[in-house]
């Protein structure tokens, strides 16, 4: 199963505990955020779990794409 979540306009924590939640529920999370803090909190996230991560940036939006 997979989920998307758009996530822009939230601070932190709210987005990683979103992406946290997504993940118990989906092997593959796409999240969408536009704070770089954010982003590199679920990508710091997501490591610690052994996830893969990709990342892309545009616009000053933040695309990540995590499976399990």
């Amino acid at each position: 199963m997979e989920k998307k979540l758009d996530l822009r306009g939230l601070s932190c924590p709210v987005p990683l505990l979103e992406t946290k939640k997504a993940l118990e529920e989906a092997a593959v999370v796409t999240i969408t955020v536009d704070e770089p803090a954010a982003r590199e909190n679920i990508i710091k996230f997501a490591k610690s779990r052994k996830y893969q991560v990709e990342s892309s940036s545009s616009g000053g939006e933040y695309t990540l794409i995590i499976r399990k």
